[in-house]
């Protein structure tokens, strides 16, 4: 990932409360002409001045890598993995590590040794479903006495995708349904036959998890059932009678989740795709990558 061209160096709040020390010990020092006050006035600003190279320094030689992003469901948070890399002889302290142009939380690195790295995460809430830009990564540093702060920005290329929020009614159409009347959704069908358990995929419905487990200290894991039919099931988006879209991709993203827990051959169907039926990751976020970059058109009241 490449700096960017023009690195920023601007005062802190603690720049302001020095200059008014300074000020105020000149004004003390010049009134009653006292030695001992001058000698701290200028040890104060030689220190000051000491640290405004130290502070430049602290960002040399470090460099960052965006690692690939997991997708994340809307209203979930998106987890951004880092590496900040020290090629310096030197250990880096007191560096943070923010997104350019947004709010959210800082993550802080304390001390980074020489010719080495940490990997940290940056995360915040995704709120919109599609795919969207990393945007642009910036490493500052106030280190060491915080009068000053240096900015070093990182250009970034690296994207990530937002799955639709999975929400309605968990019990998937019949297989049957799209043959006989696409617009008829009473008809749903299930696996009920225990096959096992499996890592739980975030989003999913949460009736399932394995409580018991968890209870005894265990990860988050999924009881996983056997369909009662093995022919496969078309998610049709035309099938679906809610006249939002945003509502119908929600409805499929959680239908894809229950097919791919219940081990059933599943394919999608939107007004400009087909996806013919799997089952596997890789389906999986097929599917759903798909959902997530529908575009919205004339297909709203489909």
């Amino acid at each position: 990932m490449k700096a960017g061209k023009l690195p920023l160096i601007y005062p802190t709040i603690a720049f302001a409360g020095l200059l008014f020390v300074l000020g105020a010990m000149w004004y003390a020092a010049s009134s009653q002409n006292n030695a001992a006050v001058y000698l701290l006035l200028f040890a104060l600003a030689a220190v000051f001045l000491v640290s405004i190279p130290h502070t430049l320094i602290n960002l040399a030689g470090v460099t960052v890598t965006l690692e690939s992003v997991q997708p994340a469901f809307v209203g979930q948070e998106v987890s951004l993995p880092v590496e900040i890399m020290n090629g310096s002889r030197a250990a880096r302290r007191g560096i943070e590590l923010t997104l350019s142009g947004s709010n959210r939380k800082r993550q802080r690195i304390d001390y980074i040794p020489a010719h080495k790295g940490v990997r940290v995460r940056l995360r915040f809430p995704a709120w919109q479903r599609g795919e969207h830009e990393a945007g642009t990564l910036c490493l500052t540093t106030a280190y060491p006495l915080g009068f000053i702060r240096f900015l070093k920005k990182f250009a970034s290329s690296q994207s990530y995708i937002v799955y639709p929020k999975p929400a309605g009614d968990a019990r998937l159409p019949s297989s049957f349904a799209h043959r006989h009347d696409a617009r008829r959704l009473t008809d749903f069908r299930e696996g009920d036959d225990f096959a096992g358990v499996r890592t739980y995929v975030p989003g999913e419905s949460q009736r399932h998890i394995d409580w018991r487990a968890v209870a005894r200290g265990q990860p988050l894991m999924t009881k996983q059932f056997t369909a009662e039919a093995e022919s496969a099931v078309y998610l049709d988006f035309s099938a679906l009678p809610f006249a939002d879209a945003e509502e119908r991709l929600s409805q499929l993203a959680l239908w894809v989740i229950e097919a791919e827990r219940a081990r059933r051959p599943y394919g999608l169907r939107l007004p400009d795709t087909q996806i013919p039926p799997a089952l596997g990751q890789l389906h999986f976020h097929q599917c759903l990558r798909a959902l997530s970059l529908f575009q919205v058109k004339e297909h709203e009241r489909e």
